[in-house]
């Protein structure tokens, strides 16, 4: 992950502010907001409060019950102010009840809802919280490993908007010491597998500063002969071809993209 010095940051939905932590200790950027969607009472009973001490000891400014999808509960950040917006391996919460599963899942699936996620942190950042003078860079850390891995990052989350989809660049935890990555509403730790870095912004790629630029690497260009689903070809044959189309990863990847663009068509 590459962190300019000169920039302005905000971090969200950071579970135990370890992140944030170890991103200012290690990195220091030249303004840093860290954000959790929890209030503060529940991140100190669910993580304990010791990172959100120290970031406040180091006068970094902590916003506690953000929702990054609910304008409504950002009354103490400063709007289009940063360089910079950061959300590590977002997941939508786990349901507390079977009610709520069915209410918050009605006529759609936990993969559309985080892709909902996604795609508004990326439109609400790039409207409302980057500089329009700045980088303008929006930044997701997520993994190869499902659930991650079905949501078609790299091609789907910004359909129909100005948003530019730029590249991706290796997440090393080793850079950012101290940092523990949660599970979502569970005191546990996440393996630390392979983490990718994934960039957006309103801005093309030709805009870029070039310290970044060298650390990203583009999507592919697939052709006819490839799946835009599961990212899958180029195929040799006919028959290769149908046989992937058949498979039970085909089938479920291309369930999950018919499922989004309906959804995007209702919204």
């Amino acid at each position: 992950m590459h962190i300019d010095p000169n920039w302005r940051i905000l971090t969200i939905g950071d579970g135990d502010l370890s992140f944030s932590n170890a991103l200012l200790l290690h990195h220091a950027p030249k303004q840093l907001t860290a954000t959790i969607y929890d209030p503060l009472a529940t991140l100190q009973d669910k993580y304990g409060d010791d990172f959100y001490r120290k970031l406040i000891t180091n006068n970094c400014q902590v916003l506690t019950g953000f929702d990054i999808t609910k304008p409504e509960t950002w009354s103490e950040v400063s709007r289009r102010s940063f360089d910079l917006v950061i959300f590590q391996f977002p997941l939508v919460p786990g349901f507390t009840s079977k009610a709520e599963f069915n209410e918050k899942c009605a006529g759609t699936g936990i993969n559309t809802l985080n892709r909902r996620l996604l795609r508004q942190f990326l439109i609400n950042a790039s409207q409302q919280l980057l500089d329009p003078v700045g980088p303008q860079l929006c930044y997701i850390t997520s993994k190869d490993v499902k659930p991650y891995s079905e949501w078609n990052i790299e091609r789907s989350l910004i359909l129909n908007t100005d948003i530019n989809y730029l590249g991706e660049m290796n997440f090393d935890i080793a850079n950012f010491p101290g940092y523990r990555i949660r599970n979502v509403d569970r005191d546990k730790h996440v393996k630390d597998t392979k983490g990718i870095t994934y960039v957006w912004s309103p801005r093309p790629a030709s805009q870029l500063a070039k310290a970044l630029s060298l650390q990203l690497v583009q999507p592919p260009i697939l052709g006819d002969d490839c799946c835009h689903y599961c990212q899958a070809g180029p195929f040799t044959s006919e028959q290769h071809k149908q046989a992937h189309e058949s498979s039970r990863k085909h089938l479920r990847m291309k369930d999950f993209e018919l499922q989004w663009l309906a959804d995007l068509q209702t919204a």
